[in-house]
């Protein structure tokens, strides 16, 4: 095992990674099933039905800190508050349809913890020291997510870590290019396509070393 620190990021749906300037104080991961109950007369306890699933969630607190450079820390909580904003240029948008949407993003950190897709609920800024001038230098925040996609894509616990990892994922080394990756996993480099097309990657050529992939699962393999 590695003792070198690892940093978490934010992967977002258009390919973009945010980096987390210090990794996170608190990290709550939630899920949760619905039960409906049938009340009967002269019953002490209901009789439960079992509804479906929840959704899972998770919320995380990080901290921002520009006091050695001087620049606005609004320079990093900007970019957080912007996942909230709907992205046009997300696949299947139409504004005839007013189907916009915000984009969905996952969490990394470290080779042992990596969520699901989620989209963003909220982002409580707290700036927490200023300059002179008033320049916002330090600042907490507080994220709360949910999940986008079902359950079913995703695989179970890591039984190590205690934490959730996708059903498969692959951090892309240097030098390394899709059709590459694709052989590796489905033994078939034709399939990188299906790896670009699952990770919203409109330019194979321009693969950055560090990205987490999603590897879909594919029909046979």
């Amino acid at each position: 095992m590695s003792n070198q620190l690892q940093k978490a990021h934010l992967e977002t749906e258009t390919g973009d990674r945010i980096e987390c300037m210090f990794n996170p104080t608190k990290f709550q991961f939630k899920m949760s099933n619905r039960w409906d109950s049938d009340k009967t007369p002269g019953r002490a306890a209901p009789k439960l039905r079992f509804a479906g699933g929840e959704g899972g969630a998770f919320s995380l607190s990080l901290v921002f800190d520009t006091t050695d450079t001087g620049k606005a820390v609004t320079d990093y909580t900007s970019k957080l508050l912007k996942l909230l904003e709907i992205d046009t240029s997300l696949p299947g948008y139409d504004e005839a349809k007013t189907n916009g949407r915000p984009p969905w993003v996952r969490f990394h950190w470290g080779t042992h913890l990596h969520t699901f897709k989620a989209v963003v609920n909220s982002v409580d800024v707290t700036f927490t020291y200023f300059s002179n001038e008033g320049l916002p230098l330090r600042a907490s925040v507080d994220l709360s997510l949910s999940q986008f996609e079902p359950e079913a894509n995703w695989g179970p616990q890591n039984p190590t870590s205690g934490t959730l990892v996708p059903e498969r994922s692959h951090q892309v080394q240097v030098g390394e290019t899709l059709d590459r990756i694709a052989a590796r996993y489905y033994a078939d480099a034709t399939k990188w396509r299906d790896i670009a097309a699952a990770n919203a990657i409109l330019d194979p050529l321009d693969l950055q070393p560090g990205r987490m992939l999603t590897i879909p699962k594919l029909k046979g393999v």
